[in-house]
């Protein structure tokens, strides 16, 4: 275990606190059964899934400035657990960090509007990192496979990563944004094996669900029958967005492919916490629409 434990402000996002609760569940089984202590950030703000830019670029800046703050006051570096507030939260604070450099008047601007709201200035003193990036880099995978009681072996898992996470900001220190390696890695490191397919960098089509909801399904459904061709017994995801057009949406998007796919879907703290001896039932897997019987068969649980 690591030699002082270790200590984050959350920010768990608004859908693991609606619609994918299992998510905010198992994130916190997880981290406690690892000795892991998070602060969650009660006073937080949702990211806006990176729509806020389309109509201000300062309203993006100025709400995860805020967010980032948050964590400031403890002197913690920001967690989340969400591919898409990593990607903007993250992108945010690397902005923002640039533009101390070659534009204080911007930051000062961002600034007074946290002041006029009474919170924290943004000092770009800390860090916005996934779950998935903290379990690697500070927690450990060798830790990990030491307090591993039960393997997965036998079980083939396909990464799903999402754009977001890979993609959005320009320093990736963790992994490649093209040839990631990071999720196969933790599925070694838990017994299961990893399933390759082009689509598990690609994006789950969430963003286009709202305006082009046949278009998004499609590219659901194109992702999700390359993993099950490849042989994934389950696909595993660090966004929960991707989660909800991955799950909760895969029958509507049989019905827009007009094929039967039935492919569970897994937030990856439930697949590790699996691993550790956590009972499945305490994990919210009852919650997901695709039944993720199949895979505690697998397991014979």
């Amino acid at each position: 275990m690591p030699s002082s434990t270790l200590r984050y402000a959350y920010f768990p996002g608004c859908v693991a606190q609606g619609a994918c609760r299992e998510l905010y569940q198992s994130t916190q089984i997880l981290t406690e059964t690892l000795g892991i202590e998070l602060i969650e950030l009660k006073k937080a703000s949702c990211c806006g899934s990176g729509t806020f830019k389309e109509d201000s670029q300062l309203l993006e800046d100025t709400v995860n400035a805020r967010n980032i703050a948050l964590a400031e006051e403890l002197n913690l570096p920001l967690l989340t657990h969400c591919s898409t507030c990593q990607g903007v939260v993250g992108h945010v604070d690397e902005r923002l960090k640039d533009l101390q450099k070659t534009d204080s008047a911007y930051i000062e601007r961002v600034n007074g509007l946290l002041k006029k709201e009474g919170c924290s200035p943004y000092r770009g003193t800390t860090e916005v990192k996934h779950l998935l990036w903290a379990l690697i880099a500070d927690y450990g995978l060798e830790e990990i496979q030491n307090r591993v009681t039960r393997k997965l072996s036998g079980l083939k898992c396909a990464a799903f990563y999402g754009c977001y996470l890979l993609r959005t900001q320009t320093s990736m220190p963790f992994d490649d944004p093209y040839k990631p390696e990071s999720m196969e890695n933790v599925f070694r490191t838990v017994g299961a094996t990893p399933i390759y397919y082009r689509g598990r960098t690609q994006c789950c089509g969430w963003p286009l669900s709202s305006y082009a909801p046949v278009e998004s399904f499609k590219m659901a459904g194109a992702h999700i029958q390359e993993a099950l061709d490849a042989g994934a017994d389950c696909m595993i995801t660090p966004c929960p967005l991707c989660h909800l057009n991955l799950d909760s949406r895969q029958p509507e998007v049989e019905q827009v492919i007009q094929r039967k796919l039935g492919l569970p879907v897994l937030h990856l703290p439930q697949l590790i916490s699996l691993a550790l001896g956590v009972d499945p039932k305490h994990l919210g897997l009852d919650r997901h629409i695709v039944s993720t019987k199949p895979v505690l068969e697998k397991l014979g649980l």
